[in-house]
């Protein structure tokens, strides 16, 4: 097999890692043209995050590097823009703590079942959750702006804080699995 398809599934998930500094440059131009730019560039990294995984099953290239840099590339991604949208007020502070205190928390748990030999699959709740946030961040990104584009920021609101109680309901799912693991080892 040839070396760039070793290493195409790492570097799409590096990319959604590199691209984070070129979108928030787009959101910090404070133009609408330059937000809409920016939820397209977010739009291709969340699209790298299925296709990362679809070119390591295919071309045999899963790695430990690859699994443990593809939610982290995730994390990276969502955070941070998340983050940077609090001062626009398009988004409530609250839902970025919950959203980072539950990855903390899941990586925790990771980390002590990986210690502990415990394997905690992938919940769906987590898999949602990633899915609304991919939708509603390039929504929000191009908000506050006035009609017909305020409608697409509502929508993308509403979808946030539904990813965050998927959040919260996927974390109480990856702490039940860890602990029914830990008890039949």
């Amino acid at each position: 097999m040839s070396q760039w398809k070793k290493q195409l599934p790492l570097q799409l998930t590096l990319s959604r890692i590199y691209l984070v500094p070129v979108i928030i440059f787009c959101l910090w131009q404070k133009e609408f043209g330059w937000s809409v730019a920016g939820s397209a560039i977010f739009i291709v990294a969340s699209i790298t995050d299925y296709y990362d995984g679809f070119f390591a099953r295919k071309f045999n290239a899963v790695t430990n590097m690859g699994k443990f840099m593809d939610p982290m590339a995730d994390k990276i991604l969502v955070t941070s823009l998340l983050t940077y949208l609090i001062p626009a007020g398009v988004i409530d502070p609250y839902m970025v703590i919950i959203l980072m205190a539950r990855d903390t928390y899941i990586g925790g748990i990771r980390a002590v079942a990986a210690a502990d030999n415990v394997i905690i699959d992938a919940k769906s709740g987590g898999k949602w959750k990633t899915a609304l946030q991919m939708i509603a961040i390039p929504a929000v990104m191009i908000g506050p702006w006035p009609a017909p584009f305020e409608i697409i920021v509502k929508i993308g609101y509403g979808l946030l804080w539904v990813s965050v109680i998927l959040s919260i309901t996927s974390g109480i799912q990856y702490h039940l699995a860890y602990r029914m693991g830990r008890k039949a080892n």
